[in-house]
């Protein structure tokens, strides 16, 4: 509070000093006119007398008016300054609101075990997921002793920057229990992860230069978000399926059972192929260099 208003307290200063620059101006145009006008006064009306046109140009955000005499008014210029001295007041008096606790006196008056040591909790910042948040928040307390409504006392403790914001925003005495809160938080943050299915994975396939080891790992990171419980066989199944058709062939007659021995069958299948295609590239070298001996 004591910044925002050192800052305004700065910013009318400077007004201030502008303004003033301003008046002496407008004053020294004042007398430059007047003298001007009198010369005119003055002089006989047969002399020829060309009328300049004066103008005052003021570098503020709000036109300051001019009258028909090219004078531009001190009191206008008192009135302008004063009118934004008062606008940039209410701009920043806005009312202190007092923090208030969300929850109830009942559990306000609740005591934390003897000796009790708050833990040092995951922080929650409104994004990720909420239901995440929840699990890590309450084995953390059960592991130091502490669960129903005193959850409550030492959740705020779990939270930071949008979070944060919204729990000290909740109304006073909106939270009885520790239901209540998790319902408020629930209905305010939500996980964004994808829920994948069943035919998702089942339409994934190997690409034609995939690695078999890069395919198995991308196909098991999607079917880790997969909510459909198979059996470890018929996923095993789905992988070689989905396999490039030499491999499909082969593994589907030695009928892995586990993850690990498909990871392993595969990769060794990969490589014999791999291999036999390097021979077969050297001898067609070695073919090549015959025939250009040959050659008269």
């Amino acid at each position: 509070m004591m910044v925002q208003t050192t800052s305004l307290d700065e910013q009318i200063a400077s007004l201030t000093a502008v303004v003033g620059n301003l008046l002496k101006h407008v004053q020294a145009r004042d007398d430059q006119l007047n003298k001007l006008h009198n010369k005119f006064q003055s002089t006989p009306a047969s002399n020829e007398f060309e009328e300049q046109d004066f103008s005052v140009e003021c570098n503020t955000s709000k036109g300051i008016p001019v009258s028909t005499n090219r004078f531009v008014s001190v009191e206008h210029v008192k009135n302008t300054v004063n009118e934004a001295i008062a606008n940039a007041y209410d701009a920043r008096a806005q009312p202190f609101k007092s923090y208030i606790k969300p929850y109830t006196k009942r559990i306000e008056q609740l005591k934390v075990p003897e000796n009790y040591q708050p833990p040092k909790f995951q922080q929650f910042n409104g994004h990720g997921d909420p239901r995440q948040h929840i699990a890590h928040f309450i084995e953390t307390c059960n592991n130091t002793e502490t669960d129903g409504d005193l959850l409550v006392k030492q959740f705020i403790l779990s939270l930071k920057d949008a979070a944060f914001d919204w729990y000290i925003d909740l109304e006073a005495n909106s939270i009885d229990s520790w239901d209540d809160l998790q319902n408020k938080f629930f209905s305010r943050f939500y996980s964004v992860q994808r829920t994948v299915r069943m035919i998702e994975i089942a339409n994934q396939h190997q690409e034609k230069d995939e690695p078999v080891l890069e395919y198995i790992n991308n196909w098991r990171n999607l079917s880790l978000n997969c909510k459909d419980t198979l059996s470890k066989i018929s996923t095993v199944e789905l992988y070689i399926q989905a396999m490039h058709w030499e491999l499909c062939y082969i593994l589907q007659v030695i009928k892995p059972n586990t993850f690990g021995e498909l990871v392993t069958q595969a990769h060794g299948i990969e490589m014999s192929f791999n291999c036999k295609e390097d021979e077969c590239l050297v001898d067609a070298s070695e073919d090549d260099g015959e025939d250009d001996d040959a050659t008269p």
